[in-house]
């Protein structure tokens, strides 16, 4: 893939294309991966060079691409499905709060913000609390509940996750005051003994599932709005529009969407201007559509009849 990406480049502009790829090689043979199943890099030579590096706990697909601006949309497929969620551990013993994330990058990266290496998911948890005494008694559980509101709260957090041992996590969902219910997910039965690396592969694929569910409710809305002639497009030319113009209130994408520089145009425009972005596996509906298609915020002049 490089020798052939080298032949597409102008003469020119190979001594930059050898010093970028230098960098990545360099970067490749001297780092060590432990536990790294994804790897993004973008590296740019010139009068303002540019190399970043970010690393996932899950896989991204194999390519390499040249452009004018950074190729994002895999990172916006690996944000869509794995975000970020947080797990409540409730053992006999102890209670731990964790933010499970990854891919919450993608934003920044796009609009290039100084903090970005700050920012970028290198951990794959962030423990916000833990209690090692016993839970005896109510007190402990409103604590528990305390703490957790203020980190969902925080965090912009939608979904919640219980783990543990299953009298605990019984005891603590009916404790669960309805905004807090509302954004529960399911509860997982783990090993009291169990590591966080284990807790987050037993939540992370409860989490997809969930994600996908979404991913199809969005789908059927869109289908909803398009049969009703309410608020929404579809097709690509329709999206792009709709897109350019601010209208759009949520990107709904196919993963199988061929067209490889239409679907960053889209990716891109939907983050500069923070509308949220859906991507969709397998969907009949969506292909249907073209697979694209976005809901609108409002209507223009002339979708009135």
């Amino acid at each position: 893939r490089e020798l052939l990406l080298e032949k597409s480049v102008p003469d020119g502009l190979r001594s930059n294309l050898s010093k970028t790829m230098g960098k990545v090689h360099s970067f490749l043979s001297e780092k060590s991966f432990h536990g790294v199943k994804g790897l993004a890099i973008f590296s740019r030579e010139g009068s303002v060079p540019f190399f970043l590096t970010l690393e996932f706990h899950v896989p991204l697909p194999n390519q390499i691409v040249m452009d004018l601006t950074p190729h994002i949309y895999p990172l916006i497929e690996l944000m869509d499905t794995y975000h970020r969620y947080v797990v409540i551990i409730s053992t006999e013993e102890s209670a731990r709060i964790l933010e499970v994330h990854t891919g919450s990058i993608t934003e920044s990266l796009w609009m290039e913000r100084s903090e970005l290496r700050k920012r970028v998911g290198r951990e794959w948890t962030k423990e916000h609390y833990q209690n090692h005494r016993q839970d005896r008694g109510g007190k402990f559980i409103k604590e528990k509940i305390r703490i957790l509101e203020r980190v969902m709260s925080a965090g912009g957090h939608t979904h919640l996750i219980l783990a543990g041992s299953p009298q605990k996590t019984s005891r603590l969902k009916k404790a669960l005051p309805r905004r807090l219910t509302d954004n529960l997910v399911d509860t997982v039965v783990i090993d009291e003994r169990a590591e966080t690396g284990s807790v987050v592969e037993a939540t992370l694929a409860t989490f997809i599932e969930q994600e996908q569910k979404e991913s199809f409710a969005a789908v059927e809305m869109l289908q909803r709005e398009i049969n009703t002639n309410g608020l929404a497009v579809v097709g690509s030319e329709a999206t792009l529009e709709a897109l350019k113009r601010g209208q759009a209130d949520m990107l709904i994408l196919a993963k199988e969407f061929y067209e490889g520089e239409l679907k960053e145009e889209l990716v891109k425009l939907a983050v500069r201007y923070g509308i949220k972005i859906e991507t969709v596996s397998g969907s009949h509906i969506l292909n249907q559509y073209g697979g694209v298609g976005c809901l609108l915020r409002y209507l223009m002049p002339e979708h009135y009849s």
